[in-house]
């Protein structure tokens, strides 16, 4: 009798260059009093291990949300359902409700969501592999959203996400 599979190794540490721009993204925060918090469903919760893998990163992430279902969108996040039901969860009215359901239900000034598709199924003609939609509210701004495709495996398209979210809240910042 054989007991569960192991699960594939994690590696022990981030990217040498994702951890220099989550370094680079909480210092520009800690520099301007910003709080943030992650929204997190194609990543389930990279965003917020990249910045949390930089020591003192808790004066100025707030909280990360996973969610993944879109029952934990609707009930942790307020996305509404029918908003789901009408556009998919991959679409920009739900990055748009989870970066708001984020700011909204955190101290953060800032927030950021991903939802999308990292394969290697689950991909359409209208939504394909790679398929990311970003969402990033800030308080007293309108809710910025844009999609992204990118290519490669599950790994890749998951670390690029991670890049593309942390890139989004610098330049959120003004910087």
């Amino acid at each position: 009798m054989t007991g569960p599979a192991e699960p594939e190794e994690m590696p022990a540490e981030m990217p040498a260059e994702m951890l220099a721009e989550a370094e680079s993204l909480l210092q520009a925060c800690r520099e301007r009093g910003v709080m943030l918090a992650t929204a997190e469903s194609v990543t389930g919760g990279l965003i917020a291990a990249s910045l949390t893998a930089v020591a003192g990163a808790s004066d100025v992430v707030d909280r990360g949300f996973v969610t993944y279902s879109n029952a934990a969108k609707t009930e942790v996040l307020g996305v509404p359902a029918e908003t789901i039901a009408a556009s998919g969860a991959v679409s920009e009215p739900v990055a748009r409700a989870m970066a708001e359901g984020a700011l909204a239900r955190s101290r953060a000034s800032i927030a950021v969501a991903v939802t999308g598709v990292a394969g290697p199924g689950g991909g359409s003609a209208e939504k394909p592999v790679g398929l990311v939609w970003f969402g990033v509210a800030a308080t007293g701004r309108p809710t910025r959203a844009e999609p992204m495709v990118f290519p490669g495996d599950r790994a890749t398209v998951r670390a690029a996400v991670v890049g593309h979210a942390l890139g989004m809240l610098r330049e959120s910042l003004g910087g």
